[in-house]
């Protein structure tokens, strides 16, 4: 039995992936992000028999536009004005250090369910300027350090690891073909909130039919636009509550670790073994993984190093970020919303455990070990 204040996750909703600059483009973060929190809290409200009294509401986030997210968000759902809200940036793990936060409130003894996921709008992202002059990302590192820019570190890591295109591709296309198949099947429809008439992730396909065509990226280089996530806008919001609240996701164990930022694409590989090793359990006893996938390059590195096999069937089952699509903010959340879906809404028995992870810009991982309450 877990101690009286571990945080479980009793429910969890996304919206879809919109392709930026497509479907979702004209929604601003609270508007990808207050219908997410609503029907979450409406399902939280179904498992505990009355309406939750909410403590806070945290989302990760990374592009702005500033003004913290989580606070406009919770405004935006009708939550009230005594409802707080926080915003929380850790690049792409930013949504899973969000429900991070949320579990450490409530183990602290905040008996109060809480809010914690993440939105991002790529489309509607402000330009960023110095003096004038705009530019496309903040530094993921201070001068002194290597700072690639991400597509430009997978094909760094690809190079390093010796990472053929074949293999790049072939990853990339078992993502889709999962994906596909989900969806075809109906296995997103429970924790999807349609948006502007989007009811479906919409990469899905669109690149794995071209994969073996598409050029380069680098001159020389393995990486390809089809082993690249498409950046996305989505949102995705998952209840926490003490122990006893319901059925759910208990957070068993979490880790955030660092890597050289020259290859940030191995960060998840740390910090999933730091997890597991926190939780006393073994990648043998885990029996489902949602890691982010960034780039092909990133996700076979993490595999390789953690000692898992790239067709493992626990491995993202239904498809991850290469068909889904990445919306930077959201992404470590959404990996969360599905495990959920995977195991909970599938029925899976009480003790079955999960993984979700995400490698992060700048040289860091974040992971956390999850395990079914029923």
């Amino acid at each position: 039995m877990l101690p009286e204040h571990d945080p479980v996750i009793i429910a969890a909703r996304r919206s879809p992936v919109g392709t930026r600059g497509r479907a979702l483009a004209r929604l601003r973060v609270e508007e990808l992000a207050a219908p997410v929190i609503r029907a979450a809290l409406a399902d939280a409200a179904a498992v505990t028999g009355s309406a939750p009294e909410v403590a806070d509401v945290i989302l990760g986030n990374c592009m702005g536009p500033g003004g913290n997210s989580g606070r406009i968000a919770a405004l935006a759902a009708g939550l009230g004005h005594a409802v707080p809200g926080a915003t929380v940036d850790r690049q792409c793990g930013s949504g899973l250090a969000a429900v991070m936060d949320a579990a450490a409130a409530i183990r602290a003894g905040d008996r109060r369910l809480r809010v914690a996921g993440g939105v991002e709008s790529a489309s509607t992202a402000p330009v960023r300027s110095v003096d004038g002059v705009a530019y496309g990302r903040a530094p993921f590192a201070p001068e002194g350090f290597s700072d690639p820019e991400m597509t430009r570190a997978a094909q760094d890591l690809a190079a390093h690891d010796g990472m053929s295109r074949a293999r790049q591709d072939a990853h990339a296309a078992r993502s889709h073909a999962h994906a596909r198949a989900a969806r075809d099947a109906g296995r997103f429809d429970a924790e999807l909130v349609p948006l502007a008439g989007l009811r479906h992730d919409d990469a899905i396909g669109t690149a794995e039919r071209l994969l073996p065509r598409l050029p380069a990226l680098f001159p020389g280089g393995t990486l390809t636009a089809g082993t690249a996530t498409r950046i996305g806008d989505g949102a995705a919001a998952l209840v926490l509550a003490p122990a006893g609240s319901g059925p759910g996701l208990a957070i068993r164990a979490s880790a955030i670790t660092g890597c050289d930022p020259a290859l940030p694409g191995i960060g998840a590989a740390g910090a999933i073994r730091a997890a597991l090793d926190s939780a006393g359990r073994g990648l043998a006893e885990i029996a489902a993984l949602e890691i982010v996938e960034a780039f092909a390059a990133q996700s076979l590195a993490v595999l390789d190093r953690i000692g898992l096999a790239e067709d493992d069937p626990r491995l993202c089952a239904d498809g991850g970020a290469l068909a889904l699509g990445h919306p930077w903010g959201a992404s470590g959340a959404i990996a969360v919303v599905r495990l959920f879906s995977r195991l909970v809404r599938a029925g899976a028995p009480a003790g079955t455990l999960g993984v979700a992870a995400a490698s992060i810009g700048g040289g860091m991982g974040i992971a956390a070990v999850l395990e079914v309450i029923r």
